[in-house]
C-alpha cells in the first residue's frame, strides 16, 4: 500500500521550535492533500477495474507517486508527489492517447491553486451561501480575506451578473467561427424540482483560438431552449460555422436547422461511446470500447467503415440496441474525415466543453440548491471565462483558413486541384 510522510514526521524531523506555525499548518495541509489524491486514484481505479489485459490481469494497476510538484497556495508552497497508475493494456483514450490517472484536484497543468476571483465563484456553485463566505474565506486566505465582507462579496456577485449581460448584448458581426461545440449541464436550482440546464456554445476562430460563444439558462436540452439561444446570436450578427460538433441527443440538431444552413455536423464519440457501453453488459465493454477506438482512431474512412461493420457483426445478434445506438449516426460519426487531419483530435468531440466542465461539474456534484437561476449562469460563465485563459490553440489551426475557402479534404488529406 502506498504510504505518504505524516505532519508528525515531518515535526519530528524538524525542530519543532524552529518551525512556524506557516510551516506547522503548511505539513498539515500537504498530508490531507496527499490522502485525498490517494482516495482520489483509488475511486479512477474501481472505475476502470472493468478493463483487462490480454492475459486477464487487470489492466490498470497502481503505480507509486511521480515526481515532486509545488503547488503554490495563498498560504505558501507545498511539495506535492502525485499518485501514478500504469497502463499495462495499452488501453487508450478516445484521442488515442493512453489512459491514465490523472488528478482532477491538482491537474497537470496546476502550479498554483486557484485565484479568489475563481474560489469565491466555485464555494458558492458547491453550496455556501454569502453568510459562509466570510470564516471559509478567512481560513484559507487568512489576511488576505481582510476587507472582505457579505455584503461585498454579494455586490462582487451581482456585478457578475452585470457582465454576463452585457457580454450577452455584445455584437458578434466580425466574429467567424470555423468549428463550434455544443452541450449542456445541469444544476440543482433554488425553489426548483427541475434541474436547470446551462446551455453552452464554444467556437474556434481564424487564429485557431478557442472562446465562449454563448451561455444561456433553460430546465431542459429542449429544441426550444436551443432555438432562442441560436436565434439571439443571428440576431446579433453571428455566422454559420462550417462544422457543428455535439451530442446526437440533443434538441440543438433540430433546432439549429430552422436558423442556420449550410453547415456540417460531428457526432461526439465520446458521448457515443458511453451511450453505448451503458447497452452492455461488463464482460463485454472493454471489446467493445477497444472495438470503437478502432473505428475513429482509423486513418481513413475506408478502414473506419471496416472497423464499424466488424462491431455490427460481432454485437448485433446478441446486443441490438446497443448496434442500433452506433448505426443510427453512423454518417453524421465520420463526418471529421472531411475536415484537416491535424483537427481530428478536436472535432471528433465535445472535449473542449468537457474538459472545461470536468471542474466545474467536480465542484458542484455537492450543491444542493442554493443557487437561484440567474445566479447559477452567472457563475458558470465566470468561471468558463476563467479557464478560457488556458486554453490552447487548435493543433494545425493554419489549416482553418483553407477549410474557410472551401478546400476540400479526403481522410483529412487537402485534395490537390489539377
Amino acid at each position: 500500500m502506498d504510504r505518504i510522510i505524516t505532519t508528525n514526521e515531518i515535526i519530528q524531523e524538524n525542530d519543532f521550535k524552529s518551525m512556524t506555525l506557516e510551516e506547522i499548518i503548511l505539513a498539515g495541509a500537504r498530508e490531507k492533500v496527499m490522502i485525498e489524491l490517494l482516495r482520489e486514484r483509488q475511486q479512477y481505479l474501481k472505475e476502470h477495474e472493468h478493463l483487462f489485459t490480454d492475459k486477464n490481469a487487470q489492466a490498470i494497476v497502481a503505480n507509486g507517486f511521480g515526481k515532486d510538484l509545488t503547488v503554490t497556495t495563498p498560504l505558501g508552497a507545498i511539495e506535492i508527489n502525485k499518485p501514478r497508475t500504469r497502463n499495462r493494456g495499452n488501453i487508450l483514450r478516445e484521442d488515442g492517447s493512453l489512459e491514465n490517472f490523472e488528478s482532477l484536484i491538482i491537474p497537470s497543468y496546476m502550479k498554483r491553486s486557484l485565484t479568489l476571483e475563481e474560489t469565491i465563484p466555485l464555494l458558492y456553485l458547491h453550496g455556501l451561501s454569502s453568510s459562509d463566505f466570510i470564516p471559509a474565506l478567512k481560513v484559507l486566505l487568512g489576511d488576505k480575506a481582510s476587507g472582505l465582507s457579505a455584503s461585498n462579496i454579494s455586490k462582487m456577485m451581482y456585478k457578475w451578473k452585470d457582465e454576463l449581460a452585457d457580454w450577452k448584448e455584445r455584437d458578434l458581426s466580425e466574429n467567424e467561427y470555423c468549428y463550434m461545440w455544443v452541450d449542456g449541464i445541469y444544476f440543482n436550482t433554488r425553489n426548483s424540482q427541475e434541474k436547470l440546464c446551462i446551455l453552452v456554445i464554444l467556437g474556434a476562430k481564424r487564429d485557431g483560438r478557442k472562446e465562449l460563444v454563448a451561455v444561456a439558462s433553460g430546465y431542459r436540452e429542449s429544441k426550444e431552449s436551443w432555438l432562442t439561444l441560436l436565434r439571439n446570436l443571428k440576431s446579433k450578427g453571428l455566422k454559420c460555422p462550417k462544422l457543428f460538433i455535439g451530442d446526437g441527443a440533443l434538441g440543438f440538431w433540430a433546432a439549429v436547422r430552422e436558423v442556420y444552413h449550410g453547415f456540417k455536423e460531428q457526432r461526439c464519440w465520446v458521448h457515443k461511446e458511453a451511450n453505448i457501453l451503458d447497452k452492455l453488459p461488463k464482460s463485454v465493454q472493454s471489446q467493445a470500447k477497444n472495438m470503437i477506438h478502432e473505428i475513429y482512431l482509423s486513418p481513413t474512412k475506408e478502414k473506419a467503415n471496416t472497423a464499424f461493420d466488424r462491431f455490427i457483426e460481432t454485437f448485433e445478434d446478441k446486443y441490438p440496441k446497443a448496434v442500433e445506438c452506433l448505426v443510427k449516426d453512423r454518417m453524421k460519426l465520420m463526418t471529421f474525415y472531411d475536415f484537416p487531419a491535424a483537427h481530428w483530435i478536436h472535432i471528433r468531440t465535445t472535449n473542449p466543453i468537457e474538459s472545461t466542465f470536468s471542474t466545474v461539474r467536480l465542484r458542484t456534484r455537492k450543491t444542493r440548491g442554493n443557487c437561484s437561476r440567474d445566479m447559477t449562469e452567472a457563475m458558470v460563465f465566470q468561471l468558463i471565462k476563467k479557464a478560457e485563459k488556458r486554453w490552447r490553440k487548435l493543433k494545425g489551426y493554419k489549416h482553418i483558413e483553407k477549410v474557410f475557402l472551401g478546400v476540400l479534404y479526403t481522410d483529412g488529406v487537402e485534395k490537390k486541384v489539377a
